[in-house]
């Protein structure tokens, strides 16, 4: 895939189907703030093996995010999980997976992207950083999930339209 430019150069976007739990592996263990559990770590790493995953590239080559998808019905999807490297974060990186992961869904006839998020109701401040760039990207919150991930973790789901 070619690349696309962002404030800090170019990524260069492509799907990758081999060696993504190294990617992931090294970009989640350097973000302990959001990725901190490890059983939690671990399914996310292993499901890059999985879903299609997409990986940016900085002009020198080195992974900077990657962000995988899960597939629910014939038109909607979900980013199952998205990673950007902390010297990559607030240079395009993670709006830029979420854009071409945009392109590849519309060409598959899915109309509906969601993410799941920790809810506003917890007062984690890194995930307050998170819905806000999620709502940056066009997301928009649907719904809580009080007790998906158990009574300490309430998830909010969120939404966006694709085309």
């Amino acid at each position: 895939m070619s690349g696309v430019a962002s404030s800090a150069g170019t990524y260069r976007i492509e799907v990758v189907r081999e060696g993504t739990e190294i990617i992931a592996r090294n970009i989640l263990d350097s973000l302990p703030e959001w990725f901190g559990r490890p059983e939690s770590l671990n399914e996310y790493v292993a499901a890059t093996t999985r879903l299609p995953t997409l990986v940016a590239y900085t002009e020198n080559g080195k992974a900077a995010g990657f962000l995988s998808l899960e597939k629910h019905t014939s038109v909607a999807a979900e980013i199952h999980v998205i990673g950007v490297a902390r010297d990559q974060r607030g240079r395009g990186c993670g709006r830029k997976l979420i854009e071409r992961a945009e392109i590849m869904l519309k060409a598959d006839g899915v109309r509906w992207l969601t993410v799941k998020t920790l809810a506003a109701c917890h007062p984690d401040p890194h995930y307050a950083e998170t819905r806000f760039f999620y709502e940056a990207s066009g997301f928009e919150p649907i719904e809580v999930f009080p007790d998906l991930w158990g009574e300490d973790t309430p998830c909010l789901m969120m939404l966006r339209p694709i085309g």
